[in-house]
């Protein structure tokens, strides 16, 4: 018998993985593959968005309470997750205010990279996602989480980098998060204004006017049925999500019909594969054992 596909998906904060590719890991899963989110800080600093759970007992005790968040969304997607331990540097107002001292995104990128080529040198996976260059958006969490991503997959199969981290092993592919594109937000605000509902994206299209997409969608994976695990997992982050909010004013048959997929770029591919892609794992054979460097 083969050995499963494996998917690590790397993540600033609890929450970040069930807003995106939330769908995608759930049907890897009901598929027969491995998943392991890793979750590089613990949340500590984000802002409570959820005005029903904005209250002092939750904000004092902020970091357990969104520890317990993640693993009720790890359970209902049924992946894997660990935490690399790291502590959320918040995202400042100003630009130009400093970030706290020792936070995760002021981490030099060895010791901020070790922990996670440790975990690709355990859970040996053969595709890891994460965020593009920028973040998705530049929180100082997620640029440092692409860095340290791309970092690991680099790196992780290279006997003589980070010794002590575990035996060698070389990820196949790389992907980034595509989820929060112009092309996705016009076709669901067009098809609720259409059917004479009222629009929440007129505001998120009118930010990307002057702002080209840097990188293009080269992989669409099918994953409407798990839109409903997805939104559960997403509710599991009281403090995160407000379930009479942003996220849900689209319906999520309306979301099915429209844009059924959840969108990647292919940053790095160490296999031949043929673009465009519906699958993450295209080009990768169950069991494949990749060569170390």
């Amino acid at each position: 018998m083969s050995a499963p596909l494996r998917l690590m998906a790397v993540h600033a904060h609890p929450d970040d993985e069930s807003s995106k590719g939330a769908a995608t890991m759930a049907r890897y899963v009901a598929e027969g593959a491995e998943v392991l989110v890793v979750t590089c800080t613990g949340g500590e600093r984000g802002s409570i968005l959820n005005p029903k759970m904005d209250r002092p007992d939750i904000l004092e005790n902020i970091g357990e309470v969104r520890r317990q968040e993640m693993e009720k969304a790890r359970e209902i997607l049924g992946v894997q997750q660990r935490f690399l331990g790291f502590v959320d540097s918040g995202l400042p107002e100003d630009e130009n205010e400093p970030l706290p001292e020792g936070c995760f995104a002021l981490r030099p990128l060895d010791v901020a990279s070790a922990p996670l080529v440790a975990a690709v040198r355990e859970f040996r996976p053969h595709v890891i996602l994460t965020y593009d260059d920028n973040g998705g958006y530049p929180h100082p969490d997620h640029i440092m989480t692409n860095r340290v991503s791309v970092e690991a997959f680099e790196a992780a199969g290279d006997p003589d980098r980070y010794p002590g981290t575990g035996e060698p092993w070389q990820p196949l592919k790389l992907y980034y998060h595509m989820g929060f594109t112009r092309e996705r937000f016009e076709a669901l605000h067009n098809a609720m204004t259409e059917r004479g509902m009222g629009s929440p994206y007129a505001d998120w299209i009118s930010r990307w006017e002057d702002r080209p997409q840097k990188w293009e969608v080269t992989t669409r994976v099918p994953c409407a049925d798990y839109f409903e695990v997805r939104d559960l997992a997403l509710l599991a982050h009281a403090t995160q999500v407000d379930p009479d909010g942003f996220w849900f004013v689209c319906p999520r048959e309306l979301q099915e019909e429209i844009w059924p997929t959840e969108d990647y770029h292919l940053a790095r591919s160490l296999v031949d594969t043929t673009l465009p892609e519906d699958d993450l794992f295209a080009g990768i054979a169950a069991g494949v054992t990749p060569a170390c460097s």
